[in-house]
């Protein structure tokens, strides 16, 4: 039964995956300057196409999940469309990302930054990924 915390020595990974590279980088910034720059959270962009352009590369999600896999879990995160199906196919082929990835239904950039802070207070997969679901009750009015 899990405590919430991953252990001392492991952290959740989080990869972003967008279609525009722009995007990608630009959420996981502002997700780690809104978690107080979260210097122990291991987030990596993923967006666009290798060689440039709109797009979803699939080269790219499991180069960042490998990037950040620390033995805690990766949570991934997509923006939209072919971005839920790169990733739902790298899943399902079982070998091209790390173990214990999980693909979080979430918001993409409010489920970013609760993944962040969450991660970054070292939370455990399960608590990043209900973190990361409860952004769809964020309120703005």
């Amino acid at each position: 039964m899990s405590d919430g915390r991953a252990s001392d020595d492991k952290i959740v990974g989080i990869v972003l995956v967008s279609h525009s590279a722009e995007v990608a980088a630009s959420v996981a910034e502002l997700a780690k300057g809104l978690a107080g720059g979260a210097a122990g959270v291991l987030v990596a962009p993923a967006g666009g196409r290798e060689g440039g352009g709109l797009g979803t590369s699939a080269e790219l999600v499991s180069a960042a999940a490998a990037s950040v896999d620390r033995g805690a879990g990766v949570a991934v995160l997509t923006d939209l469309g072919s971005a839920v199906l790169t990733v739902k196919t790298l899943l399902a082929e079982g070998d091209e990302l790390p173990g214990n990835t999980r693909l979080l239904d979430a918001p993409f950039v409010e489920g970013a930054v609760a993944a962040v802070v969450t991660a970054a207070a070292g939370a455990d997969l399960d608590a990043v990924e209900a973190a990361a679901t409860e952004a769809y009750g964020y309120r703005k009015v």
